[in-house]
């Protein structure tokens, strides 16, 4: 579990909180921590002179049925203005139930508003071989999901780098350092409307890209 910034309970004097939740593809798997782009972003708002602060809660390997137990607690404790959920990639690679995941984002997604807080969901594809049946509807589970909530979504977190050997670890699964800025200039268009005070969530739409072959995320 990673925290950027001392965290302590909100309060009037405390900025508001950015709080990410998902998997090795935010927690900085096979990098340093501070080349993720979770640790990007924090940097970019600073530079910016944006009043927040990042809270990253992503763990290696997690799915959605245990980021439940993560965020339930995190949301009280941080009160978080703006949530980004990057999850599913785990619950795809191992064949866990597409309804199961969904049920699980749904919660997220919708225990996150509850709280007041502005959402933001990472898509995901899978590759090919997990057959083109399952691997659509695991898709498709994101795009109802924001529809349905009204949440923005970006349509796939990893489009422009997965296709690209070049921008990915040796496990062909993991996108290397060179590959965090491109995250993270992905995921912006849709998080900075979010940053502003009193904005309201709005559905993503650009296309997304299809992922090349791939294994379990650790």
């Amino acid at each position: 579990m990673l925290l950027y910034l001392p965290v302590c309970c909100p309060g009037a004097d405390q900025p508001p909180v950015i709080l990410v939740v998902g998997d090795s593809l935010s927690a900085a798997h096979g990098i340093d921590t501070e080349q993720g782009w979770v640790s990007l972003l924090d940097k970019r708002l600073q530079s910016r002179s944006d009043r927040y602060r990042v809270v990253n809660l992503s763990i290696s390997g997690e799915t959605t049925r245990a980021a439940v137990a993560v965020l339930d607690p995190a949301l009280p404790k941080y009160r978080p203005a703006v949530v980004i959920v990057g999850l599913g990639g785990n619950d795809g690679l191992r064949g866990i139930s597409l309804d199961e995941m969904r049920n699980n984002l749904a919660y997220l997604v919708s225990a996150s508003r509850e709280q007041g807080a502005r959402v933001l969901l990472l898509g995901m594809r899978l590759p090919p071989n997990y057959g083109s049946y399952y691997a659509g509807k695991f898709h498709e589970v994101y795009k109802e999901i924001a529809a349905e909530q009204h949440v923005s979504l970006v349509p796939f977190f990893l489009a422009g780098v997965a296709e690209d050997r070049s921008l990915m670890q040796e496990d062909n699964i993991h996108p290397n350092a060179e590959a965090q800025p491109i995250l993270l200039d992905t995921l912006w268009p849709y998080l900075e409307p979010l940053l502003a005070p009193g904005n309201r969530d709005a559905a993503g739409v650009p296309a997304a890209s299809s992922m090349s072959e791939s294994s379990e995320l650790r």
